[in-house]
């Protein structure tokens, strides 16, 4: 995972437990905003919204919300609350950090010092995490009404959307709410260049809140085998067809495949490679510590059932692969080379994995030469002839292997780690595209990808990067999945499929035990992948998803940073993020940990989340056109 996770970084924590809680709710469930104003300029940069009978609009939308903020303190709950000192501190710690949602919601409607919009945000935030699910969709559409052009902040300084993001989120309450008989239609949100971090160019083409009301919307499969293939990109063994619907899919050996993807680097506690002990990419390829000739990750790793921290007589070596096999993954991504090639056609021919496989492309300065204080530099010629060389080695060496179903190029590399190519997007992006038509005259049976942090840069990206076939992301945007803002841009502006290149959630969280954090980990995972299976070819939604690839197999102990001890599983946040009390605990991600790391790396401790994929993966049937392979 890298260090950074660009815009629409909304810091969501997910226990969505509903809160026993007696308050006005407003005087209509879906506030009829004609009749308290009027809305002026619809579907126009100029949009806004004026109220006519203030008092009437704020019976309608009850306590808490916008224009009815200060009438929360009239509530029984609110006044208990503020007596026994339930509400001071920072407001930012009423986001994550405190666990009564209820406390959450009182804290920002009440605060002075932010503007109404980022209220009503965090308001519908907060009503959202206790389980007052109407009350949130109700807080966001007042922002939309309201305040739409609203900017709040990441932990990281970039902008946030909020209008957008609302947008997005009223989507996906309905969606994953089926329970609640609204829908919302008609929303529109445009604006030009937003993608680069600067709000001082953002340019407003058209805004509408569109309307929510009655009757739930139901969009049903498509059956593609009736459509028309309108364009392909990839090559002759492994493609990508579009239909005349607009939704894509993937091809291996002219058969349907869905990917179902697995980030693995178990490697072995107590080594890194800030310390020159590790190669994060080969050491679980090669790795034999027994010394028996037997790969000891994939098939000589047991599981701790009762996680003891040792193998007893009821607990046999069944192997990662096997383990992986049952999960129902079919596809491995490999961040930087491969270095073994017996090993993958055997999980191959055997296990039914495949991989993509990718190049670092100056990521972290590999491939490039540069030193690390300096970082790539995409300007320098000796540099990039470096980089062209390590993807021209790696294409021509197993470009005919059959597990290789994609080629992938760089790994957030737009987040500048150790490398220029934020500061100068269009050379890194015309780099990519340059590089990605080479591979194709060396291997012209296969698509190439980019792996992205999220969608930063994209217009830069879709016009720079025509021979770049996939849309990889890396994206971690919360519990609910990755939303409009992620599919549809990417259909509007690039038209390219995507592959969610990592997404993922921390099984830590502080002031929760451990089985509290698996569970709320596993609620993450499947809140995500259902939106990537929502928008896949065929799918009810924008069809442009070809799969996913979770971040990632097991737990690694030297993540946290190189001043850490790799014998030490570390529980320092790292840095504000969409997870669990919203922190990142990078050596906690994994869906099974190795326990202690005294058996080491042998033992795995599987979490809830491996037995939810477990249960989901292998019983999805994709396009039912003879099924994956």
């Amino acid at each position: 995972m890298g260090i950074k996770i660009l815009i629409y970084f909304i810091l969501i924590n997910f226990m969505l437990t509903p809160h026993i809680f007696a308050f006005s709710k407003g005087k209509e469930e879906i506030v009829n905003y004609e009749k308290y104003g009027k809305f002026l300029n619809r579907g126009t940069p100029k949009y806004r919204y004026v109220i006519k009978n203030y008092r009437g609009l704020q019976r309608a939308v009850g306590p808490g919300i916008y224009p009815n903020f200060e009438g929360i303190k009239k509530e029984k709950e609110y006044i208990e609350a503020e007596i026994e000192g339930k509400l001071d501190g920072n407001y930012w710690d009423f986001v994550d950090r405190k666990r009564d949602d209820i406390i959450n919601f009182f804290k920002w409607a009440t605060v002075k010092t932010e503007s109404a919009g980022v209220k009503l945000f965090y308001v519908g935030y907060a009503l959202e995490k206790a389980g007052l699910i109407k009350q949130a969709i109700k807080a966001y559409y007042a922002l939309l009404v309201h305040f739409p052009k609203t900017i709040s902040y990441t932990y990281f300084n970039t902008p946030l959307y909020l209008g957008r993001i609302a947008m997005d989120r009223i989507k996906l309450l309905l969606r994953t709410h089926p329970e609640i008989d609204w829908k919302y239609t008609g929303g529109v949100f445009e604006i030009k260049n937003i993608y680069d971090n600067n709000i001082g160019n953002d340019k407003y083409i058209a805004i509408d809140p569109g309307k929510l009301e009655k009757g739930r919307e139901v969009k049903p499969d498509v059956d593609l085998r009736k459509l028309k293939v309108v364009e392909t990109r990839g090559g002759s063994y492994v493609n990508l067809k579009k239909y005349s619907n607009g939704h894509w899919v993937l091809f291996v050996n002219d058969r349907p495949f869905f990917i179902k993807g697995l980030a693995y680097s178990p490697n072995q506690i107590g080594k890194s490679p800030d310390f020159g002990t590790l190669n994060v990419s080969r050491d679980w390829q090669i790795i034999d510590v027994n010394n028996n000739g037997i790969n000891d990750v994939f098939f000589e790793s047991y599981v701790d059932k009762n996680r003891n921290n040792k193998r007893d007589e009821d607990e046999p070596v069944v192997g990662d692969a096997k383990l992986l096999k049952e999960m129902g993954v079919n596809v491995l991504r490999l961040y930087h080379h491969c270095y073994n090639k017996k090993l993958f056609r055997k999980l191959y021919r055997e296990y039914g994995i495949h991989i993509i496989l990718g190049d670092f492309l100056g990521a972290y300065t590999i491939g490039s030469g540069a030193p690390w204080h300096q970082g790539t530099d995409y300007r320098d010629p000796v540099q990039r002839e470096r980089m062209k060389a390590s993807v021209k080695e790696m294409v021509e060496e197993y470009k005919n292997e059959p597990y290789v179903i994609m080629w992938v190029l760089g790994n957030e590399n737009n987040c500048g780690n150790a490398n220029n190519a934020n500061k100068y997007p269009e050379v890194y992006y015309e780099f990519v595209n340059e590089v990605a038509k080479m591979i194709k005259r060396i291997d012209p049976t296969r698509p190439v990808a980019i792996c992205n942090g999220d969608f930063q840069f994209l217009d830069i990206f879709a016009k720079k990067c025509p021979d770049v076939d996939v849309f990889g992301v890396n994206s971690y945007r919360g519990y609910l999945g990755f939303g409009d803002t992620l599919w549809g841009d990417v259909k509007k502006l690039a038209d390219r499929p995507v592959l969610i290149t990592e997404y993922g959630c921390p099984a830590y969280a502080k002031d929760m035990s451990l089985e509290e954090a698996e569970i709320e980990q596993m609620k993450y995972h499947k809140g995500n992948w259902e939106d990537i299976w929502y928008n896949r070819g065929g799918g009810p939604g924008y069809g442009n998803c070809i799969g996913g690839v979770i971040f990632e197999w097991a737990d690694e102990w030297w993540k946290a940073g190189n001043t850490t001890d790799p014998y030490y599983h570390d529980t320092t946040p790292q840095f504000g993020a969409p997870f669990i009390d919203g922190w990142s605990y990078e050596e906690w991600f994994g869906l099974c940990s190795q326990g202690d790391g005294s058996d080491s790396p042998f033992l795995r401790v599987l979490r809830k989340s491996y037995f939810y994929y477990k249960k989901v993966w292998p019983n999805l049937k994709y396009l039912n056109e003879g099924g994956e392979r």
